[in-house]
């Protein structure tokens, strides 16, 4: 059985080591028209047609190889899942092939669980034993827009003023006069541009967000377009949200950006923004495919999920808290105080 060796340019034969190179046609990497794809109901993007399965447990669907993964889940550890037949999508235009290899993100999430000092250690036990990693590609959109923001606001500025106050010096009010700091307003408004080019928005529900943004960043000056080979031997995940709702969240993003460039406009030490209208132009879009291995744990009858960049071997996870653990921590803390305070009393 063929699949792809993270790190090479080879489809591997996992049984008897037999190496076919992947030929990697050069093409350009395209990004296409988002406004178009939207009124065009997709017609001008490139499609494929997948078959995808749908797990019954955590609802998340992708590709799946019976002869790689027989009936698991990779996201959530179950093994119920249900053909859900062929699916016609946007073609993915490129991918991060896997960098890490299943042995080495095991080693990261076993250096990840040491870390864990208050997770119980059944779990420990019970990933280093008995956990599995999957290696599926994520969906992702990257968007770019050319954003022009008008903005109204004010600008703050620092000022000291003097003022007398009253206080006790060794045991006597006297009066003095400190320096009081006040902050002088005055109205902004003004225009700032920015490109934004490749903003990253996962297209998948099957994981945290928390999780997924904090294995960022992602290479992606190393995308490569589209090869099938490189997916052979791993699963894909089907994308969930369409362009629409996900340029939303990349617009979100960009607004906090464009919030950033408003402050540095306006100036002075402080700002307040009122208002921000924001017009975006040449909105581009492209669906690509990133690495990770996914494991998820079944413990204390609870599914708990970790992800490892299949890039960089960045670990993110949920876990358990061992409660025992914590409050032996607390209890030793109180402990340390009262000694402390007992011993500084005893110095009075």
């Amino acid at each position: 059985v063929l699949g792809y060796a993270p790190g090479t340019e080879m489809l591997v034969c996992a049984y008897c080591g037999h190496r076919n190179p992947i030929r990697v046609v050069e093409t350009e990497i395209v990004e296409h028209s988002l406004d178009r794809a939207l009124a065009d109901g997709l017609g001008t993007a490139p499609v494929e047609e997948t078959r995808t399965v749908k797990c019954d447990s955590c609802a998340a669907e992708f590709t799946f190889d019976p002869d790689t993964h027989a009936g698991s889940c990779p996201f959530c550890g179950h093994s119920i899942v249900q053909d859900t037949g062929i699916h016609r999508q946007i073609k993915p235009e490129a991918l991060l092939p896997f960098l890490v290899t299943q042995r080495e993100a095991q080693e990261h999430v076993r250096r990840w669980l040491r870390n864990l000092w208050s997770a119980p250690n059944r779990l420990k036990t019970y990933a280093r034993e008995q956990g599995r990693l999957a290696g599926v590609y994520l969906p992702y959109w990257t968007f770019d827009s050319r954003t022009r923001t008008r903005y109204q606001g004010r600008r703050g500025d620092y000022y000291t003023v003097p003022m007398k106050v009253r206080t006790r010096v060794n045991g006597r009010m006297v009066t003095q006069t400190r320096q009081v700091q006040k902050v002088r307003w005055r109205s902004a408004s003004g225009e700032v541009r920015r490109f934004f080019d490749d903003v990253l928005v996962l297209a998948s529900r099957s994981l945290p967000t928390w999780m997924t943004d904090r294995l960022e960043p992602w290479d992606l000056l190393g995308l490569k377009p589209y090869t099938p080979e490189y997916v052979t031997g791993f699963q894909a995940e089907a994308y969930q949200f369409g362009l629409e709702e996900s340029f939303e969240v990349a617009a979100q993003k960009m607004r906090e950006v464009i919030a950033m460039d408003v402050r540095r406009d306006i100036g002075g030490d402080v700002q307040e923004i009122h208002r921000l209208d924001i017009e975006h132009d040449d909105r581009r879009f492209k669906h690509i495919l990133l690495p990770c291995w996914l494991g998820a744990y079944l413990f204390g009858g609870k599914s708990y999920h970790l992800c490892v960049n299949a890039r960089t071997g960045t670990v993110q996870g949920e876990r358990p808290y061992s409660w025992i653990k914590i409050s032996l921590a607390v209890l030793g803390a109180l402990v340390a105080a009262a000694a402390a305070l007992a011993i500084f009393a005893g110095t009075q």
